[in-house]
């Protein structure tokens, strides 16, 4: 080897060594500690902007809830409107049996279109609504689905029994939602 060659080299190495340097010094510059005033100022600009996104949000949320109540609202107020567009046309019914009553002394045909008009609207109500009339004559009194009016001692009955509908009752989806109310038998003692 020649000089130049092992000259040469050495300040090769130097040279690198030089440039990682130069690329050390912008992190050292990024990691001057900051004084105090600069560390206030720039946790009060963090606490400013956290402030304003905490009252952003809770502002949103607000928003939400106010647009739910109106929604829940809305739902409550319209729940019941399919069962009324149905019963209309029930209405309708009963309008025109009237007024054929007015014009006609046939009782007997518009008792029969009365009984037609009924038996739709069970029909309509059972089918759809999941509304049921039940009839509690002969059944053991049940206190959840009867309500006694009456009652009289039999000797014929071991049991409390229904003797006789006043007014039948109605469940909804097997829910007692109007209890029947009765005659009852009751076993004399």
């Amino acid at each position: 080897m020649s000089k130049q060659e092992t000259q040469a080299e050495p300040s090769d190495l130097e040279k690198p060594q030089t440039e990682e340097k130069k690329e050390e010094t912008p992190q050292e510059e990024a990691t001057v500690p900051l004084t105090d005033g600069q560390k206030i100022a720039e946790l009060e600009a963090q606490l400013a902007e956290n402030r304003d996104l905490l009252l952003r949000k809770a502002a949103e949320f607000e928003n939400f809830r106010k647009r739910m109540n109106q929604e829940k609202q809305s739902a409550i107020e319209f729940a019941n409107q399919n069962l009324l567009l149905d019963l209309i046309p029930i209405i309708d019914d009963f309008e025109r049996a009237i007024q054929s009553g007015e014009n006609s002394t046939d009782y007997a045909s518009f008792l029969e279109g009365i009984k037609m008009i009924e038996k739709r609207l069970i029909s309509q109500l059972e089918t759809k609504w999941g509304l049921k009339r039940f009839i509690a004559a002969g059944e053991i009194f049940d206190p959840n689905k009867h309500e006694a009016l009456m009652m009289e001692k039999s000797s014929e009955v071991d049991e409390a029994t229904v003797l006789e509908d006043f007014m039948k009752g109605y469940t909804l989806k097997e829910r007692v939602i109007r209890a029947a109310k009765v005659k009852v038998l009751m076993p004399e003692a």
